[in-house]
């Protein structure tokens, strides 16, 4: 097949089915963000308390095609007028991963345009470009997410260094066991942060996990455990009761935020970047927002995040990592990529 030669700055058509949720947009660097759809899978997987992987890609498959219409519709475009077709390619579920990487490679050859596989950590942390204040490179960045806590060195597009990460559970992973164990429905890192908003804080003496350590590394599998054996002590006692409830939400959202800001700090330090990216599921939760907001402000710096819809995982975010690809030259490929475990920095 000959690829007509793409328009740097045309439009770039995402789409991202990574984990549970479908998502399609078109990014274009002239004009933005032209439309962009999403389906969440959260109903779906609540009754099993998290996601299936079989069942996630069985419902890509029923909602992509119908996504993809829509948004282009949306975008008032046909396939002829794009310049590319970007997909996430990992790491996430190698099932939901392969229905994306299949329809995009399937795309870009009916449409004779290039298909561009996509991290998916890099577009997280690309997330707030698509805001009217981006941040400029270099940057400091924090991706938290249900499968990654890392902090990156991000000197410029392609260019990461990871200064730290989580050795086993990741931050976004362990409010959903802990929302688990205080009873809240899936998704539980939500329920769980808005049960916390009604609780006392310092209630519960839970552990900030690797601070009196150097480094930047992460652990969060101790908190949960700690997490654990409140709620047996509270069972007990006869409990737990819904302000007990509230209260360990609420020591639980503290801790998970006290670490990851401390963390932060310790790495714009080590690194000198005056700028703070915050990407991920996580960076949508409020306190975390708030506090490192705060610490950026006392350093004479500044926290960069994407809107609340881009926080969780979405296609505007591919689009745009696509467009940057094609823009930096970087090779598309016709044959479909699909990795569920991919380190950031081999992107």
């Amino acid at each position: 097949m000959e690829m007509q030669n793409p328009a740097p700055d045309g439009p770039v058509l995402g789409i991202e089915t990574s984990c549970d949720e479908t998502a399609v947009a078109i990014y274009c660097p002239r004009h933005g963000l032209l439309a962009h759809e999403l389906f969440s899978q959260a109903d779906l997987h609540a009754a099993f308390g998290g996601v299936v992987p079989e069942l996630a890609s069985r419902d890509h498959l029923r909602r992509l095609l119908p996504l993809l219409t829509q948004t282009l519709t949306a975008a008032g475009l046909a396939g002829r007028d794009l310049a590319a077709v970007a997909y996430t390619a990992g790491p996430g579920l190698i099932g939901a991963l392969l229905v994306g990487a299949t329809a995009g490679v399937g795309l870009a050859f009916a449409w004779s345009v290039p298909a561009m596989p996509v991290h998916h950590m890099e577009a997280h942390l690309l997330a707030p470009l698509l805001e009217d204040e981006p941040p400029e490179f270099p940057f400091l960045a924090l991706l938290v997410s249900g499968g990654h806590s890392m902090l990156v060195d991000v000197r410029r597009f392609g260019d990461y260094s990871i200064l730290g990460e989580t050795v086993d559970d990741a931050a976004g992973e362990a409010f959903d066991k802990a929302a688990k164990l205080l009873g809240l429905p899936y998704p539980g890192g939500p329920a769980l942060a808005k049960l916390a908003e009604h609780g006392d804080a310092t209630r519960f003496d839970l552990p900030r996990p690797m601070l009196r350590r150097p480094g930047l590394d992460f652990s969060f599998s101790g908190l949960k455990t700690a997490v654990m054996l409140a709620v047996r002590e509270q069972e007990r006692l006869g409990g737990p009761g819904e302000q007990d409830r509230a209260d360990l939400a609420a020591s639980f959202q503290l801790a998970v935020v006290d670490t990851l800001v401390a963390k932060a700090e310790r790495a714009l330090t080590a690194s000198g970047r005056e700028r703070l990216v915050i990407a991920g599921g996580v960076g949508a939760n409020r306190l975390l927002r708030e506090r490192l907001r705060e610490s950026m402000a006392a350093r004479g710096g500044r926290v960069y995040y994407p809107r609340i819809d881009f926080c969780t995982d979405n296609a505007a975010m591919v689009a745009l990592a696509g467009s940057l690809r094609l823009r930096a030259g970087k090779p598309p490929s016709l044959l479909v990529e699909a990795r569920p475990r991919w380190p950031l920095t081999d992107a």
